[in-house]
């Protein structure tokens, strides 16, 4: 008689961490979501950055105008970064694509020199471009501004169907976690459902029956974020070279928001499927639980 009891709490025992690893697996790719869902704008961001015009300065312009030149472009609010290629550097680098000395062949160099400027992704959509486009020409070192409009294109039309698939997609991943983490509930629920239905028939009432199984749900939602949590900054911090760019790891905001929206997920669903299978079975009679 002794080993029967044993047994049960094994059973119950063995339930319940099959039902906090299926938990928290479920809340890491919550948490996966999550991540890509607010870094989806960085992604955006991060993409658009690698927009940029490419100045073509006069030649035999002094240092110094290139110099002032290019502090005046820096401290503009849609400039992300300038770079300065002479003559000679735009020369080797010519070459080395070419694979042979042009120079050598035509006797002078014909390129010029030029400045490569990156943009800030606000500035990267097609009007404002072709606003940017006509300042630059005013300035009067630069003979001609140059950058890929087809490629500009492409890229603004890309961001917007991937964002409208990455929400769409979001939300339906969504609904099937939430799904999953409430199927593993029911399941344990039901696994408890005669005792559910014993402690009814002595005179306990749906408040004293919903508190242990409350208590209990709690736990083990809390239990699962804070598994789903250390395997998401394990991850992150294993993958942090890769993802560099994406994410400032010296800024904890990023991490603190995702590890707080995993717990509190966790507690609230646990939460929230306990209470109404815990109803559904608390309105069931003794012959409804078999099946």
């Amino acid at each position: 008689m002794s080993k029967k009891p044993k047994r049960l709490k094994n059973r119950f025992f063995t339930s319940w961490i099959t039902s906090l690893v299926s938990i928290s697996l479920v809340l890491v790719l919550l948490g996966m979501l999550s991540f890509i869902l607010i870094n989806s704008k960085k992604l955006s961001d991060y993409v658009r950055e690698k927009i940029g015009f490419t100045l073509v300065l006069q030649d035999n312009l002094k240092e110094t105008e290139i110099i002032r030149l290019q502090k005046v472009l820096s401290a503009g609010d849609f400039v992300k970064s300038v770079n300065y290629t002479n003559k000679e550097m735009a020369a080797s680098k010519l070459a080395k694509e070419l694979g042979e000395d042009f120079e050598g062949f035509l006797g002078y160099n014909p390129l010029f020199a030029s400045l490569d400027i990156k943009l800030q992704a606000a500035y990267t959509h097609p009007d404002s471009l072709q606003l940017l486009e006509q300042k630059l020409l005013s300035f009067p070192q630069v003979t001609e501004v140059y950058y890929q409009k087809n490629l500009v294109t492409l890229i603004n039309e890309n961001v917007k169907k991937i964002s409208l698939a990455l929400f769409t997609l979001s939300a339906l991943l969504t609904f099937v976690f939430f799904g999953l983490i409430n199927n593993t509930i029911r399941l344990l629920i039901y696994s408890q459902r005669f005792t559910i239905n014993t402690m009814q028939m002595v005179g306990a009432s749906k408040n004293f029956i919903r508190k242990p199984f409350l208590l209990k749900s709690v736990l083990l939602g809390v239990n699962g974020g804070i598994l789903a949590n250390i395997v998401l900054i394990g991850g992150i911090y294993l993958y942090k070279n890769e993802l560099y760019g994406l994410i400032n790891f010296a800024d904890a905001k990023t991490l603190l928001m995702i590890t707080g929206l995993v717990f509190t997920l966790g507690f609230i669903i646990s939460f929230l499927s306990t209470w109404f299978a815990l109803n559904k079975f608390l309105r069931m009679k003794f012959d409804e639980l078999f099946y």
